[in-house]
């Protein structure tokens, strides 16, 4: 309804138009009883004519004018005359945020001026019940002095609804230009485009939209129509931040992208938690901050992702004033960071012990042997425990140490002031004690399964996968863990199992995982896990499965222990893995490494084409595969999947592919063609390997109910046939012999054996030694390739088949052993003499943290 200058309404006198858009037109007006300016909005007449949405309007308004805030607009009166349905409100003086983003995006100080006060308006708004259901940037306003102003809470809610569901709506303009319509379907949340019931974390999604354009310049959502965009909303991610405003603090890129989850229940559990979150960074972010460092987690190996000198000081930066946490009290100050460690190397395991103020740990500095350390809770200094080399697990309560010694997992107890261990067990992965301070709680390999004992011999879970991080709740009722399905994958959940075997799955869908404590009370598990690439968070859950956020980091990091108050032991670390070659013809090792995390999968018999896969921050949300030349030619992308194998005439590789799980088989030509599934009739797959034929593949899988074995599939079809027995190790990076006739494997004892194909009786090779690990065969097949690691230090020799003579071929050792993890693949070219290998680094620090809720 159009009106005219003078006309009055109530005690109002309207002056002149101030704009219109779907819920009616809008006036400047003057309140004639006290002498003001206002803001009156005039309903459409729809809503006048409609008694029970006329209703449902007063209603919420009438709410919304409890809400007493200063960034959000204060409504003065709610009045109809002469069929004239109105609002009054306070009139703002300034532009509206959509007239502020013409120009440019914003730089980074006022978008998070601003962005802090609409949170705050938020939070304010959500703590009274009230959902906004239509944020947009032209429902902010934005004052000459910078003062934020929400307007029409309350009154998305009876906008035009497509669907007839009363809980369901979806706010749209009326107005008849594809940009007006555009300009609200473009901040809507998955849920509402969805025609779902919406809560306040549907505000937190356009706030997160609002965020986005304020950054970029750019809408997250706009596509040519309105029906494009909610597909957009609903089904797409917008371009990375990262790529768009690389300048962009990555703490802002976080909240951004936690705002546009698609799950609501990967948004902030409060608005609160977001306002705070927004506060902290613009009253703490140091410009060295400002960085577009790719902080990034991923799967297999533990976050891994590159840090580069700046961008670690911006995380120290960040870390020191609490940067990310989320789920405080107003009047909790933001967690303290200490960092405990100072050397260059790694750190894996660290404990309170039980006077709470001297932490042991584990690590190895500059390339020597992990050996176990204790510091003071006021530091610096560490010394080294009087204890042999080794892994150390757990500290019981009366102070004895769980330790692995040496490379053949044997589980040890030994007192914390020193002394010779006592051996208890063979292959033990990890160990916790029980609160009673007799008991443990083990993991180990029996028989080619991952099985979980507590105590030892009562075994209470088996896998086939993977059980990591192993931890006693504080009653000694339960134990909680980390539970993957693929071994030496980190993509996973977070289970509990009781003392008689009942196991619950808390939380899931982690696409990098590492690291599991309990909460002092036993309420709730705290781990450290990602469900996006560059997302690393410590998350806890309780034991009904409700997670909340505890804290957000721009570097990987790994939860090690909770004291008695409170504090918290994390591992800052920085992994990464490289691939050295030595190409034919040249007498100097290569860098073939392409992005963060290279892994050497095979090698042509020429030696002159490398199959790597990426798994780190460059390749973004899954595996990548590549093919390059050994030369240093630039690789080509083929597939987005993980390691596999070369066909003998290099026109085919393998890949497989676990996201999403279960995982498959993929052939992948290496030229022109398409990729295909390779069938496998309900085997679960780890691995898989050309025969020299090219018409076969060997799988290492796994059928219902079974444990691992090597099965033979023929490309042309036909159903998997197995020829070992279960519950074998394939730890070859070339387990097939030249000529297809035999398979390098270990039996569930850990021998190395020689199995025939199709099937006859297997053969334990003669001169293996204990802790060699067999890699590939020669190339007359007369012979195999064994290693064996002592230190940083790798040896490789050729064993005999028939004899067990033992030649060294070649010894490989890092130029630099600091946080050297280690070759994790060695492949040898048919001429014997060129080679490629993949190894790791991690750097790590050990920091204290206080003051997590």
């Amino acid at each position: 309804m159009s009106l005219a200058p003078g006309t009055r309404l109530g005690a109002y006198e309207v002056v002149s138009p101030l704009g219109a858009g779907g819920m009616g037109e809008v006036w400047r007006a003057r309140d004639g009883r006290l002498g003001r300016e206002v803001a009156i909005k005039v309903l459409p007449s729809e809503v006048v004519g409609d008694p029970g949405r006329l209703k449902r309007f007063e209603k919420e308004a009438r709410a919304a004018s409890a809400l007493n805030h200063p960034n959000i607009v204060t409504i003065y009166d709610i009045g109809s005359t002469d069929s004239v349905a109105f609002i009054a409100m306070e009139r703002i003086d300034g532009k509206t945020l959509r007239e502020l983003l013409f120009a440019a995006p914003m730089p980074i100080k006022r978008l998070l001026q601003i962005a802090a006060q609409i949170a705050e308006g938020l939070a304010k708004a959500h703590e009274a019940g009230i959902v906004h259901r239509d944020l947009k940037p032209e429902n902010v306003m934005v004052t000459k002095d910078g003062l934020v102003k929400i307007l029409d809470f309350g009154l998305a809610k009876q906008t035009e609804r497509v669907s007839g569901t009363e809980s369901s709506h979806l706010p749209t303009e009326t107005g008849t230009s594809p940009g007006v319509v555009l300009g609200t379907v473009g901040y809507m949340s998955p849920e509402q485009a969805g025609g779902h019931i919406v809560d306040f974390r549907s505000d937190q999604f356009s706030f997160g939209a609002i965020l986005y354009e304020m950054a970029t310049g750019n809408r997250a959502f706009q596509k040519g129509t309105a029906v494009d965009t909610l597909s957009a909303i609903l089904h797409e991610e917008p371009p990375p931040l990262g790529d768009i405003a690389p300048e962009l603090p990555a703490p802002v890129r976080w909240i951004v992208g936690n705002c546009l989850a698609k799950d609501p229940a990967e948004r902030y559990s409060s608005t609160r938690d977001l306002a705070r979150e927004i506060a902290n960074i613009r009253d703490h972010l140091h410009p060295a901050a400002v960085t577009s460092g790719a902080f990034a987690a991923r799967r297999k190996h533990g976050f891994p992702g590159a840090l580069v000198a700046l961008a670690a000081a911006a995380l120290l930066t960040m870390l020191a004033v609490g940067v990310g946490v989320g789920r405080r009290t107003a009047k909790t100050s933001p967690p303290s960071f200490k960092r405990l460690t100072f050397q260059r190397g790694n750190v894996v395991t660290a404990r309170f012990t039980a006077d709470g103020q001297t932490i042991v740990y584990g690590a190895s500095w500059n390339g020597d042997p992990f050996r176990i350390f204790s510091t003071r809770r006021e530091g610096p200094e560490s010394v080294a425990l009087p204890l042999p080399d080794a892994l150390f697990w757990s500290i019981s309560r009366s102070g004895e140490l769980a330790m692995i010694l040496g490379s053949g997992g044997t589980l040890a107890r030994a007192p914390l002031s020193g002394g010779a261990p006592r051996e208890v067990l063979e292959n033990v992965h990890s160990a916790d004690w029980a609160p009673d301070s007799s008991n443990l709680l083990v993991v180990r390999d029996v028989a080619g399964k991952s099985r979980l004992e507590y105590p030892i011999g009562r075994v209470l879970y088996e896998s086939t996968g993977g059980i990591r991080y192993p931890r006693v709740s504080p009653r000694g009722d339960m134990a909680a863990f980390l539970d993957n399905p693929v071994p030496e994958d980190d993509l996973g959940s977070v289970a509990v199992v009781d003392r008689e075997g009942r196991k619950k799955t808390l939380a899931s869908g982690f696409t990098s995982s590492g690291g599991l404590v309990w909460s002092r009370d036993g309420e709730e598990v705290w781990f450290t896990a990602a469900k996006v690439a560059n997302e690393p968070s410590l998350i806890a859950v309780s034991l009904s499965g409700k997670q909340r956020v505890l804290l957000r980091t721009p570097a990987p990091i790994c939860v090690l222990d909770v004291g008695a108050d409170g504090s918290v032991l994390i591992e800052e670390h920085i992994p990464s893995k490289q691939i050295a070659a030595l190409p034919p013809g040249e007498t100097r090792e290569r860098d073939l490494s392409w992005l963060d995390y290279s892994h050497a999968c095979d090698l042509s018999a020429d030696g002159k084409r490398l199959l790597f896969e990426e798994s780190g921050a460059g390749a973004g949300d899954r595996y990548r595969l590549f093919l390059r030349p050994t030369d240093g030619s630039s690789p080509k992308r083929l597939f987005d999947g993980g390691c596999g194998a070369l066909s003998r005439d290099g026109r085919w590789a393998l890949s497989l592919v676990d996201i999403p799980y279960p995982p498959k088989i993929f052939l992948v030509p290496t030229g022109s063609g398409e990729s295909k599934p390779i069938p496998l009739e309900g085997l679960t797959p780890r691995n898989a390997w050309f025969f020299p034929d090219g018409n076969r593949i060997l799988v290492a899988g796994e059928e219902p109910g079974h444990r691992l074995r090597l099965y033979v599939k023929n490309l042309e079809g036909g159903t998997p046939r197995p020829v070992t027995p279960e519950g074998i190790r394939v730890t070859a990076y070339r387990p097939i012999s030249p000529d297809g006739g035999q398979i390098i494997a270990s039996d569930p004892e850990g021998r190395i054996q020689l199995f025939p194909v199709p099937e006859g009786n297997a053969k334990v090779l003669p001169g293996a030694a204990a802790g060699d690990r067999p890699i590939q065969w020669t190339s007359d097949g007369r012979g195999v390739y064994v290693m064996q690691r002592k230190g940083v230090l790798h040896s490789v020799s050729r064993i005999d088949v028939e004899t067990g003579r033992r030649t060294l071929w070649k010894e490989i050792a890092p130029s630099d052993p600091a946080g050297f993890g280690g070759i994790r693949s060695l492949l040898i070219a048919g001429d014997e003499t060129s080679y490629v290998y993949s190894h790791t680094r991690t750097l790590a620090e050990l920091y204290l943290v206080t003051g997590l809720k």
